[in-house]
């Protein structure tokens, strides 16, 4: 597959970056010739110096061959030109990147498509919907809805008292098919758990269920549930205003800005919140603002650094659930060291929506889990595929992955080694992100 990059800002780099891994043939296209002399050297990509807005580049770097065209610069009407111009130079589909949430809407989608916009991407709405998700279901750190809604993903934070602490999984305790824990994030290690593997304090568990089983999970993990109902924003951006607007109005909220134009602009796009112009890194301006009895704590600025002490803050002023924005991959690590309880990185997200259009027609869906460095992919069973031909004990999997359940006739079900699964079923499989081709043999 021949995939053409324009814009090496932070979602293409990464995206470049993800994709040189596998077997694909990528191209790199920017303006600036600084941000791309350390990807040609270090990735298997070709890099070219050029405007994606000029049809010159664009036949230079050969985009009439491109099976994907993905336009990701900063700028929505620079995308949307360059996917146009590809899909007149030949490219089989595009992407571009926007910031305009009207042209998401289902019933925009033929107009573009018909303009040859095959895909429109808005990274901020997609972390803005993150942040909604992980409000409601507050005593998590993260949750998704899989298979149709038939699974849920639960990501859960392991506090003293938790019943499973300390014994194997082979003990048999986990054999009340409730729950099952697909993977444990340890320190810096990612640890797909066999028979002597423990659960121990401080470990993130990453545990499918179905609905009707999540409040069992809750009792058993020891995790105490909470009403969430006053909220602060510090920031006032898109993920913000997008985050808020969705919010319901049984909810207190404040937004912490401190450019006064953005604030008039919050004031009209967001009437149920009380927006506040002042600097949210001074903690005299958090205690004022009633930081103390915050609920949830959101840091969503340009910098990676300031919502990370900014959340730290709000922890010492005892809020329970905090949320940081940190698009800089390398604070990561030590943001979830430090127990900002969810961590959201824009690109990650991005990418990994982009990366899911990308593999083979077995494949339903990807999610990117940033704090694993791993991936939640729900396949397709194919009639006569090998993932068919035995049971999940028997199958050989590669070690880094693992089966969390399946979805039958609409039905979530966990599976067992003795499960058996069938042609139709969808497979929801928890795996390192460098597993994904390897287990798309098992399903075609």
């Amino acid at each position: 597959m021949r995939i053409v990059i324009a814009g090496a800002g932070e979602v293409g780099t990464h995206l470049a970056k993800l994709l040189s891994r596998e077997n694909m043939e990528i191209s790199l296209l920017d303006e600036r010739d600084d941000r791309l002399g350390e990807l040609s050297a270090n990735y298997d990509l070709l890099t070219k110096v050029g405007s994606p807005t000029s049809i010159r580049d664009l036949k230079d770097i050969h985009v009439k061959d491109a099976d994907l065209f993905i336009s990701v610069t900063p700028h929505e009407t620079e995308n949307m030109t360059a996917c146009l111009i590809a899909n007149q130079l030949g490219a089989k589909r595009t992407l571009a990147r926007i910031d305009n949430y009207e042209y998401l809407l289902p019933e925009n989608r033929k107009f573009f498509e018909a303009m040859g916009l095959n895909h429109l991407i808005y990274p901020e709405v997609l972390a803005a919907n993150e942040i909604q998700e992980s409000l409601r279901t507050n005593w998590m750190r993260y949750h998704l809805h899989l298979g149709q809604d038939a699974l849920e993903l639960c990501v859960i934070k392991v506090r003293e008292g938790a019943k499973p602490i300390g014994k194997p999984f082979a003990s048999g305790i986990y054999n009340h098919s409730k729950y099952r824990i697909v993977a444990i994030k340890r320190e810096q290690e990612t640890i797909i758990p066999r028979g002597q593997d423990t659960i121990e304090v401080g470990d993130l568990i990453y545990c499918v269920c179905t609905k009707e089983n999540m409040e069992f999970m809750r009792e058993d993990l020891g995790k105490p549930k909470r009403e969430i109902k006053n909220i602060i924003f510090f920031g006032g951006g898109r993920i913000t205003r997008k985050a808020a607007m969705e919010l319901t109005n049984s909810m207190n909220l404040k937004i912490i800005e401190k450019d006064r134009e953005l604030c008039n602009i919050l004031s009209e796009k967001v009437p149920n919140a009380l927006i506040i112009n002042d600097d949210g890194s001074d903690m005299s301006v958090l205690k004022a603002e009633g930081i103390q009895d915050a609920d949830a704590f959101v840091a969503v600025t340009d910098s990676s650094e300031a919502n990370i002490f900014a959340c730290l803050a709000a922890k010492r002023f005892g809020v329970r659930k905090t949320i940081a924005e940190v698009e800089n991959l390398d604070y990561i690590p030590m943001a979830e060291g430090l127990d900002i309880g969810m961590v959201l990185n824009k690109k990650t997200i991005a990418a990994s929506y982009i990366y899911q259009m990308l593999l083979d027609a077995s494949v339903r869906g990807v999610h990117n889990l940033t704090s694993a460095d791993a991936e939640i992919v729900e396949f397709y069973a194919k009639e006569g595929s090998p993932v068919t031909r035995h049971k999940v004990r028997n199958l050989d999997l590669p070690e880094e992955a693992n089966i969390g359940g399946i979805v039958r006739a609409g039905e979530g079900i966990l599976v067992n080694g003795e499960t058996q699964i069938i042609a139709g079923d969808l497979v929801v499989v928890f795996c390192k992100s460098h597993v994904i081709r390897n287990l798309e043999r098992f399903f075609k």
